[in-house]
């Protein structure tokens, strides 16, 4: 696990960089860098961290 996926944590709030059309999610869970992320409308996806650089949101 690299990078800034390394920090996140259950309840940080993330927007993928490729996909803003999903809004911002909830972090769930990260396993050996597998986020699993809840988006509004989405639901539940898990995003490999090795491949896919979610960007942390500090303000809503």
């Amino acid at each position: 696990m690299t990078g800034i996926t390394s920090i996140m944590e259950p309840g940080m709030l993330v927007r993928h960089p490729d996909r803003p059309d999903w809004g911002t999610g909830q972090v769930q869970s990260n396993i050996d860098g597998k986020v699993t992320v809840n988006f509004p409308d989405l639901g539940k996806t898990v995003i490999d961290g090795d491949r896919v650089s979610l960007e942390i949101v500090f303000s809503p």
